[in-house]
């Protein structure tokens, strides 16, 4: 009862609180400081190895990542999901030890091993405690070098990737990007996300054997080691494990040419509550002199919880709960596109509120004071992104998959605050076209169709 009394007390103190003070404002905050590369040690083995030593910190732990430039760029139509597999049966274990033995190892270094594969990389991390960081490099150096590719756990691995394929094949989200990319991408890796079931039956161990054979190496690959470590140790235990390892091949990125076109598709979903939203086109790649000031564009337009589209389809209008723009970087390539997932009787007014926005930005550019806003913000979440070993590694592995000088990174808070509201404007219009995108719609068709159809004679409209 006692306790009861308190909290009610509490309840009736807070209302009288609030409406007997003005409500102030925080602080504004402090201006975000550039970012420097830390001080590194970076060398080369003879078979084409790089190795790059970054100490950093004070906490006695160490990140080590072992980045092989090959991943779903590397596949070719049939193969779809190859490189997944090869890593996860690079799991399995080494020559050496298998993937308990390895498991159990690694987590009495105080961590554990990931191994993770991308469009253009297949990462091997683990973070260990400082004293077992030249242990740590020999047992990932021995998964990466010397896999076992255990032929009896081929079958669980192919059908827990069955698994995940169907339930992916059932949502609206995973069916619109698998539209969406085709789109944009008909004759490349990056537009082929899914397999078949055929594709994955199909995939043996010598099929895994050859693709890892003609994909890694080291001349593909970079360890990299960031925090506290003995750095004659580690550099002595990476020469120890890799030395020896085949040279492989260059890293080899087949460049890709996107398509612009002001497509529509519709992937019928009857009775779907929601239509889920991809619409988008080829904008400029990270080697692009506009990169960074599009990527401040994007983030004011409906890139941030503050953006313009999140504020008007989400707070005003209330048609969706987390809508969101992004840039996919790709090698030589990038694509912008908004995703939302909306009401199904708002799905043409949505696309309109979009529309909208980015033609709004194109005739007038933003005040001073939301441009700012927007620039704190990036330029904030920059440098946290770069306050761990791990982020710094990131950002490394980064410059060095996209061919990136280190100017992209020690000068991006500058090139932050130099965009300006009329350079943002003009980027819009140059590089955001409402009439040149790829729009693709996961929904009941049969409800949304006029409602499509009627947007696409106003988008026509307008720019006639």
């Amino acid at each position: 009862m006692k306790k009861l009394l308190t909290y009610t007390l509490i309840i009736g103190i807070i209302p009288f609180i609030g409406i007997s003070q003005e409500k102030e404002l925080p602080p504004e905050g402090g201006t975000p400081k550039g970012f420097n590369l830390p001080e590194k040690e970076v060398f080369t083995l003879e078979n084409g190895l790089s190795g790059v030593l970054i100490p950093w910190g004070s906490i006695p732990k160490a990140t080590i990542q072992f980045v092989v430039k090959t991943g779903n760029v590397n596949e070719g139509p049939d193969e779809v999901w190859l490189s997944d597999v090869t890593g996860d049966l690079m799991k399995e274990g080494s020559t050496f030890k298998n993937g308990d033995q390895i498991a159990d190892e690694i987590a009495s270094m105080g961590g554990d091993l990931n191994i993770g594969v991308g469009n253009h990389t297949t990462t091997l991390t683990a973070n260990v405690l400082y004293e077992y960081v030249p242990d740590a490099i020999q047992l990932i150096g021995q998964v990466l070098t010397s896999p076992s590719f255990p032929e009896e756990e081929l079958d669980r691995l192919i059908n827990d990737r069955k698994r995940q394929l169907s339930v992916s094949k059932t949502q609206p989200s995973p069916q619109a990007y698998e539209q969406f990319y085709a789109a944009i991408y008909p004759d490349h890796a990056y537009g082929r996300m899914f397999p078949t079931d055929e594709m994955l039956d199909n995939y043996s161990i010598e099929k895994l054997k050859e693709f890892y054979e003609a994909n890694f190496g080291a001349k593909r690959t970079t360890v990299y080691v960031a925090g506290n470590f003995n750095g004659t140790e580690t550099k002595k235990a990476i020469e120890e494990v890799m030395s020896d390892w085949q040279e492989g091949q260059e890293a080899n990125y087949p460049i890709a040419e996107p398509v612009t076109a002001n497509n529509i598709e519709m992937i019928d979903r009857a009775d779907a509550p929601q239509s889920t939203l991809i619409v988008g086109l080829p904008v400029p790649d990270p080697s692009h002199p506009d990169y960074i000031a599009f990527d401040i564009t994007n983030s004011l337009l409906g890139g941030s919880f503050g953006s313009r589209i999140t504020s008007n389809i989400r707070e005003d209008k209330g048609y969706t709960y987390s809508p969101f723009s992004t840039i996919t970087d790709r090698y030589k390539s990038a694509i912008w596109y908004e995703k939302a997932d909306v009401t199904t009787d708002v799905t043409g007014a949505s696309l309109r509120e979009i529309t909208k926005e980015i033609y709004r930005l194109q005739e007038e550019p933003p005040t001073e004071e939301e441009l700012n806003g927007i620039k704190n913000y990036e330029a904030g979440i920059y440098v946290l992104q770069n306050s761990t070993p791990g982020g710094i590694i990131g950002q490394l592995s980064y410059l060095d998959t996209y061919d990136l000088p280190e100017t992209f990174l020690t000068e991006k808070v500058k090139s932050i605050y130099a965009v300006t509201p009329e350079q943002v404007s003009e980027l819009v219009k140059k590089h955001i076209r409402p009439e040149d995108m790829t729009l693709v719609i996961v929904g009941d068709k049969k409800k949304i169709e006029q409602q499509i159809k009627e947007y696409e004679k106003e988008l026509a409209e307008k720019n006639q």
